[in-house]
């Protein structure tokens, strides 16, 4: 009697809603780390639940256990670009007079929904900072190192079983 495994092996493929269990380290181009879970706990997730971005979770897709994936990614499929939009000048007197500001320093800010953002310290002039709230890796090409650790198939974004194939 022969068997096949197409239905196991399609399981542990990478889909809408798979749960997933990697490792993985984001860096720009020149070798700065951003982000990595290599020293400390793997990343679990659901493909779709928003814990990645989309440009992200793009090059996941068709993964299984044990691959290992090393990809550079345009800003436009990553942080996307600069908005000046985003940089905002406020008055000195909103931040704690105990804080010693300095260009580059990145603070949390509290949005009027309570949404904490960190915003970069960009200038500071006599009575006023200017702040950029644009993520700190837009603009950069990002290079997205990725180990699948562990594949579960079946889960909806909301956390329920998908519906079974009877």
């Amino acid at each position: 009697m022969v068997t096949t495994m197409s239905a196991d092996i399609e399981a542990l493929t990478i889909g809408p809603g798979s749960e997933v269990l990697m490792h993985f380290t984001l860096s720009l181009m020149d070798g700065t780390v951003a982000d990595s879970t290599r020293e400390g706990e793997p990343l679990r997730f659901v493909m779709g639940d928003g814990s990645l971005i989309e440009g992200l979770e793009l090059v996941l897709y068709g993964l299984k256990q044990g691959d290992q994936q090393c990809l550079s990614i345009e800003p436009r499929d990553a942080f996307g670009f600069p908005d000046e939009e985003n940089i905002h000048t406020m008055p000195r007197s909103e931040f704690p007079a105990d804080i010693q500001l300095e260009a580059g320093l990145i603070i949390g800010f509290t949005t009027p929904s309570g949404e904490e953002v960190p915003g970069a310290i960009q200038e500071i002039k006599d009575d006023e900072v200017v702040v950029d709230f644009n993520h700190p890796l837009a603009g950069h090409e990002i290079v997205f190192d990725v180990e699948i650790l562990e594949v579960k198939p079946g889960l909806s974004i909301s956390g329920q079983d998908a519906p079974e194939n009877s």
